[in-house]
């Protein structure tokens, strides 16, 4: 059967996986893992052996609190924005301490996942009840656009989790070139950056022998079937990692198994695979000092300060509008 172009979509996620897998090579953006599924999938992620990034991260809010929260601190209070809150897990540590040291803020967690952002809301509620908080859904590119608008007084921009390692170098140029747009000289960015370190440590950490790092990359297929009618075979496709210790990029990858045929009947198309064909699904990018200044410049950044792990794997980065 031969597929006719499609010129009109339901939906963003509709669009984007035709666009993906009428491509070559095939792709999938890792944000639509994210459904309820996926969201349990990440937080079980986060709590393997392997996966480093959460740990590193937790032990710089613990260690750093207090010369974190006087880089925040200003007269007039603040909005603390976090861009991809997920379940608050490490950000609790800084609320916590701000709260605490009678910080005067508003935290306003956004993520793609309304789910995500209600649990964190009632979490946050029945642990840390002085807290003001206005959740806030939506992708990141469309919060930018209203970041500007939270200009009434200092604006501090977190995204821990070393979300911008799911972009290229240039898209996360672009991507920090918004941030910067809507910073007035007083605002700041705080944000996590895996760092370069043993290969071994990086692969590990995509590909747990346990394989819930697998699991959660099919979740895609997962949802691709219940959302878009298709029907995908998961366990015909296995996890791939790769780790690029020369450019820093690690990259996750499912691959057709044999040769197959998928349908996807919201979009009326069929997908077809050779045995061992890939889709690329995630990019995680592991950074160093050097890296991380050259995005800064290239953005209209500058780095004023940053905060390292005990081993100095992960490092949280304070930015400031260099225009």
């Amino acid at each position: 059967m031969k597929n006719t172009i499609k010129t009109t979509f339901a939906s963003a996620f509709e669009e984007d996986v035709y666009k993906g897998l009428t491509n070559h090579p095939k792709y999938l953006f890792s944000k639509y893992i994210y459904d309820k599924r996926g969201d349990k999938l990440f937080q079980d992620i986060m709590n393997l052996p392997e996966y480093y990034l959460t740990n590193c991260e937790y032990n710089i809010l613990k260690n750093h609190a207090e010369e974190i929260a006087g880089a925040f601190n200003a007269t007039d209070g603040l909005d603390l924005i976090e861009l991809g809150a997920g379940d608050g897990k490490k950000t609790k540590v800084l609320l916590r301490y701000l709260v605490e040291n009678n910080m005067d803020f508003e935290y306003l967690p956004i993520d793609i996942s309304q789910n995500a952002l209600e649990e964190l809301e009632t979490s946050l509620k029945n642990e840390i009840p002085q807290l003001k908080v206005k959740i806030q859904q939506g992708t990141y590119f469309q919060i930018l656009e209203k970041l500007a608008d939270f200009n009434s007084r200092k604006k501090v921009i977190m995204m821990l989790g070393s979300n911008i390692g799911n972009l290229l170098h240039q898209d996360a140029i672009d991507f920090l070139k918004h941030i910067r747009a809507a910073m007035s000289p007083e605002d700041m960015l705080f944000m996590g950056f895996d760092q370069k370190k043993h290969p071994q440590t990086i692969q590990d950490a995509y590909n747990d022998k346990t394989g819930v790092t697998e699991a959660f990359n099919k979740n895609l297929l997962i949802r691709i079937n219940s959302e878009l009618k298709a029907n995908f075979e998961p366990d015909a496709f296995m996890h791939w990692e790769t780790y690029n210790p020369e450019t820093g990029t690690a990259k996750s990858f499912l691959v057709s198994q044999k040769e197959q045929e998928v349908k996807i009947g919201e979009l009326g198309l069929n997908v077809h695979f050779d045995a061992w064909e890939t889709i690329h699904t995630e990019i995680s990018q592991k950074y160093d000092d050097q890296v991380v200044g050259w995005l800064a410049e290239q953005s209209g950044l500058k780095v004023t300060d940053a905060f390292t792990d005990e081993k100095g794997y992960y490092k949280n980065y304070i930015f400031r509008n260099n225009q």
